[in-house]
């Protein structure tokens, strides 16, 4: 799991801008409502961020709110997907 939420740390500062404040991310850390960064077309771009580091396609039925409400939930859903 700690791979997964480095990936998610990695594609979140980089599709977000986020800079040094990305390393400050924690499995806890709120995405939705807490990153004035993440909007809808943040959700397009880590989205595509995240298929391209996994190799795989996420289907729009996959994503959801609730996957995006912390970086443990983003990366849960990244550990599933590449299991």
């Amino acid at each position: 799991m700690s791979e997964a939420i480095e990936l998610v740390k990695a594609v979140l500062k980089e599709q977000l801008a986020l800079g040094e404040r990305a390393e400050a991310l924690t499995a806890d850390s709120p995405i939705v409502g807490a990153m004035p960064e993440f909007d809808s077309m943040a959700v397009v771009s880590v989205v595509s961020a995240l298929e391209e580091a996994l190799g795989e396609t996420i289907a729009d039925d996959e994503i959801s709110a609730e996957m995006f409400e912390t970086v443990g939930s983003l990366a849960a859903f990244v550990a599933d997907k590449s299991a």
